[in-house]
């Protein structure tokens, strides 16, 4: 007896419990991928919208009690909002940390800010940006 012979007709008897396996995979990854794609979009909205003020440390010069640090801001006009700064210490501990307000129309603010210390500051970190 040949493999054509016990082959069974197609059709006749529905479809094979593989071809449902494969149709339940394929609504699973669909909407897996759906829900992906939605969580996405959802993170990339608040990143865009949410951020309205963003800044870089340009240069820090230390002192014993002290930290300047040069900040550039970009921000969107009539924005306010505060970006946090750290230094440290050179073993690592946090000797200063503090809290610089931006506010007014301009859209690009240079300052160099203070940093006050407890001892010696290695580095000026600028953690974040917040808006409000």
């Amino acid at each position: 007896m040949s493999t054509a012979s016990t082959r069974l007709p197609e059709g006749r008897y529905g479809r094979s419990s593989d071809e449902r396996a494969d149709r339940r995979l394929r609504i699973a990854a669909a909407v897996l991928g759906a829900m992906l794609l939605a969580l996405v979009g959802y993170f990339g909205y608040h990143y865009v919208v949410e951020t309205r003020i963003s800044a870089q440390v340009i240069t820090f010069q230390a002192s014993d009690s002290a930290v300047q640090v040069h900040l550039e801001v970009h921000k969107d006009a009539g924005t306010s909002g505060y970006c946090t700064l750290r230094s440290q210490a050179a073993d690592g501990s946090e000797v200063g940390r503090a809290d610089f307000r931006f506010s007014g129309p301009a859209t690009r603010i240079d300052k160099v800010v203070t940093l006050r210390t407890t001892a010696k500051g290695t580095t000026a970190e600028l953690l974040g940006c917040h808006s409000g």
